[in-house]
């Protein structure tokens, strides 16, 4: 049985919570970043070897070694499944799902 929960009309739906980012698709734009209030997701650079490193969200970044920026899940269980970050993303990088009680 998938959790459900009910909007304030007292619609029920069953909310499909974040549970994977493809580091592969992701651009870094933050525009999932910026939907969220949650904090589940920060911003992270990948350097030459693939490794995630922190990065700062300012757009001259002067570390050399970062190749590019992408948004990794940091607060999993913050997640309330509202889907706001799936419906701003424009690579579609985001996995969501319904949790089973």
């Amino acid at each position: 049985m998938f959790i459900t929960a009910y909007t304030r009309g007292g619609v029920e739906y069953t909310p499909r919570f974040l549970t994977a980012i493809d580091i592969e698709k992701c651009i870094g734009c933050g525009r999932c970043y910026k939907v969220c209030g949650r904090d589940v997701m920060t911003l992270r650079g990948v350097n030459e070897d693939g490794d995630l490193v922190e990065c700062s969200d300012d757009e001259d970044d002067d570390d050399d070694e970062i190749l590019r920026k992408v948004m990794i899940m940091v607060n999993p269980d913050a997640c309330v499944g509202c889907g706001a970050c799936n419906r701003v993303c424009p690579k579609d990088c985001q996995t969501h799902e319904p949790v089973e009680r």
